[in-house]
């Protein structure tokens, strides 16, 4: 599709973008146009390419000139088969290919843990040199015995932050803390590790237009093995602290969750570094991960101006200073509270779709309930340290306490051993 459009602007006609015109193309073009692909994989593939190509059309036309068209040949894209396209055979799926070629079987590691019937589609995928398949299943609403389903009439207010993913402030002054130190260690020592790998290879990297060697080829490899890990990693540990969330939402009976929506913050230039700590930050996919799980839950999940939330005294409703630890103080009225509970205190009382005034009055937790997030990071147990760092002595510390000299005033060191370098001409 990139030949084909590139051989229309230089005859000036308007590029295929439109999902129905790249299809019409790929019927015109006759088979073997995406090699042993059948039509459903082909047209997942011109699917992405279309909504990648009216995405940053999208962003163009808002001012973003950053936004840059998919014209760049990429080697593996996922390739998605709906249902009835696909065979699912305990640790086997049989994929379809084009006519005149034989199908493709996956063996799998381990069984969909979805019956047959349940899924939807299946995305062949690849992430760091792992090919995966990527199942999406109908998966029905969790169902509650008589006066324990989920309550419409009980609100919580959930505050996303980064030390903090969530933090949930329910009715009858119940709340909870979900602790991301663990995710932002993994951030920081995957950023330093890439940063020294770079390093240590930049003098083997090849010049522009240059062919890599088969050591470079390695580490490439390696580099991406390494991504793929992290990735994973972060993701499972996001989803640990969602299932922590929806967890206690339906220990609480809580039926609707009010959570702040702080995407705005990311069209604000706040330098290199920040702008890093916010992509880290991956709201969206907090959001969605949290939304996935209140739903099978039978948990309503409404999104709410969360805009001052944090920097408003829920007392005397005045502006505070931004304290520089999880304390919020209120130099007016003295109120003191732990600053992400207010704040989700705060957007439990909000409406969607309202403005960032709070008139209701704003119920602080009193019993709060803390949770860890990513305990299959490294470092993450007791210790809570990374076994990539290196030792203490290692890193500048001053290392373990010579004992006090004697009163006698004697030196504890060892006695200097002083060589007699000057020799007389014949002495040896």
């Amino acid at each position: 599709m990139l030949e084909v459009n590139a051989w229309r602007r230089r005859r000036r006609d308007v590029p295929l973008s439109g999902y129905q015109e790249l299809c019409r193309e790929l019927a015109a073009s006759g088979p073997g146009t995406f090699a042993e692909l059948d039509t459903t994989g082909a047209r997942s593939v011109l699917r992405r390419f279309s909504d990648a190509w009216f995405a940053a059309a999208k962003r163009r036309s808002a001012g973003d000139l950053s936004a840059r068209f998919p014209r760049r040949r990429r080697a593996l894209l996922p390739v998605r088969w709906y249902h009835g396209t696909f065979t699912l055979d305990g640790h086997r799926v049989r994929i379809p290919t084009a006519r005149g070629t034989s199908p493709l079987w996956i063996r799998l590691a381990r069984e969909v843990p979805y019956p047959a019937e349940q899924v939807r589609s299946v995305t062949l995928r690849c992430e760091g040199d792992r090919l995966f398949l990527d199942v999406t299943a109908e998966v029905p609403v969790a169902v509650y015995p008589p006066g324990e389903e989920p309550d419409p009439g009980r609100l919580a207010g959930v505050d996303l932050g980064i030390i903090h993913p969530y933090a949930v402030a329910g009715p009858g002054g119940e709340g909870l803390l979900v602790s991301g130190r663990a995710i932002r260690a993994e951030h920081r020592m995957h950023l330093a590790d890439t940063k020294s790998r770079r390093r240590a290879v930049a003098r083997r990297a090849p010049k522009p237009g240059q062919k890599g060697s088969r050591r470079w080829r390695q580490y490439r490899r390696r580099a991406r093995l390494v991504e793929g890990r992290h990735r994973r990693r972060v993701r499972q540990a996001q989803h640990e602290a969602a299932r922590a969330v929806v967890s206690w939402a339906v220990r609480q009976r809580v039926g609707v969750l009010h959570v702040g929506d702080p995407r705005g913050v990311l069209d604000l230039p706040a330098g290199r570094r920040h702008n890093l700590r916010l992509r880290q930050w991956q709201i969206g996919r907090l959001l969605q991960v949290l939304t996935d799980k209140a739903t099978l839950a039978g948990i309503s999940v409404r999104l709410v101006d969360e805009r001052g939330t944090s920097s408003t005294c829920p007392a005397c409703h005045r502006r505070v200073p931004k304290p520089r630890g999880r304390t919020l103080s209120c130099p007016h009225c003295a109120f003191s509270g732990h600053r992400d509970l207010v704040a989700a205190a705060s957007i439990a009382t909000r409406v969607p779709g309202g403005g960032s005034t709070t008139p209701a009055a704003v119920v602080l937790p009193e019993v709060v309930t803390h949770r860890r997030a990513g305990r299959h990071l490294p470092g993450a147990g007791r210790s809570r340290r990374d076994p990539r760092r290196p030792p203490r002595a290692a890193r500048g510390s001053v290392g373990p306490r010579r004992p006090a000299p004697p009163p006698s005033g004697e030196s504890l060191a060892p006695k200097a051993r002083i060589h007699d370098t000057h020799r007389k001409p014949g002495k040896r």
